[in-house]
Order: structure tokens, then sequence, then C-alpha cells
């Protein structure tokens, strides 16, 4: 499917609960044991689109990559990116062969579309369609993305620091952190910042 016939589809999808959806699509919101299952919104509008489950780094659609995000409502009444967002996992060997210009970083922010859904305070609490905005990665974003990947890349080709000193602390907009269960996890991802996610994405609530 191609993003611009995927667009109005998901634009359907602005003002209504996931929770619905996931019921409608049999996404599990919790495993069996109870556990979240972190990525259920973004299954739901996958399946929405008729996208089975992908776990690949190349982007989930061919040309163009799909990412859900949540915003959270603060006390004083506006609205704020609650977290940072998972773009691509960081394979040392990779990003030391490639320049930014042949990046999974790249191809996976180059071109794609942001759902933003509103969240509650637990996952169980409604979660409705905010917006659906296609992005398109260029400019001051663009460089500035660059320079946080080759921050990466320096990193990892510096014999003296390598993968383990990749830290959370690193990159404007996109840093490298852990993934996983948490402490004691050694696999490293890029996450965009929500500073990122409202230059391109800004919030208009509250």
């Amino acid at each position: 499917m191609e993003r611009n016939e995927a667009i109005p589809k998901l634009r359907m999808l602005e003002g209504t609960d996931l929770h619905e959806m996931a019921r409608k699509y049999e996404v599990r919101v919790r495993t069996p044991e109870g556990k979240v299952n972190k990525g259920w919104a973004g299954h739901v509008c996958e399946r929405h689109l008729g996208l089975p489950l992908n776990s690949s780094q190349s982007p989930n659609f061919g040309s163009w990559e799909l990412k859900v995000v949540p915003i959270k409502k603060l006390q004083n009444g506006s609205w704020t990116y609650k977290e940072t967002m998972a773009i691509t996992m960081i394979d040392p060997k990779n990003v030391i062969d490639n320049p930014f210009e042949t990046s999974h970083l790249l191809t996976k922010l180059k071109k794609f579309v942001l759902v933003v859904r509103k969240v509650g305070a637990s996952v169980d609490e409604p979660s409705y369609v905010y917006k659906v905005s296609p992005v398109d990665l260029n400019g001051e974003l663009l460089e500035q993305v660059k320079a946080d990947y080759n921050t990466v890349r320096e990193c990892l080709l510096d014999p003296k620091r390598g993968f383990a000193e990749l830290t959370g602390s690193m990159g404007v907009y996109v840093q490298p952190r852990t993934k996983g269960a948490g402490h004691g996890s050694i696999s490293r991802a890029f996450y965009a910042r929500p500073k990122f996610l409202e230059n391109v994405v800004p919030i208009r609530l509250g």
C-alpha cells in the first residue's frame, strides 16, 4: 500500500478509541499473564491497513514507515508527547559500514506517517487517535538527525569507546538507548526524542 493510499484510511481512525479497534482486530492489549503488550496500538493500525506483524528493519510498507506514538495530558491541561519513539535497532557493524545516507535510521525516518494517540493514566483507559500526519525528513531536522547518527557512528569507530559507550545522553533529536529489559540489557536502539516529535507534528491541544 502506498502512503497516499494509507493516510486517508488511517485518518478514518481519528477520534476513535483504539481499544475498540483492538477488540475488532483481536489484538491483545495485555498478554494472558497481564503484562502490557507495548506495541498493541501500532499493531491495531497495521491490521487496519491490512498489514501482518513485521519486525524487519526495512520500512514496514516498503517505501514508508508507520509510527504510532502516545501523548498525555499534564496537570496544567496541556498535552505533550509521553515518551521517546523507537525507530530501529542499532547493529554496530551495520552502522560502522554505512554512512547516514544508506543507514537504516534514514530509511525509517525519511518518509513516514505519524499516528498520534491520546492516552490516560493506564493502558486500560480509552486511547483516542488525535492526528495522522505524513512526515518527510528534510532541512534542519534532516541535518540534525544526520549529526546525531554520526555521533553514534564515531563512537563505534573509536577503538577506545565502542558500543558499550553509547548512552541516552547522546543526540539532540535521536538518541542511542538501551532496548530490552532495562538494567543489564546490552542491546541498543535509536529513539526519537519528544522534541523531534514536537517539531514534526506539533500538538495543539489544551
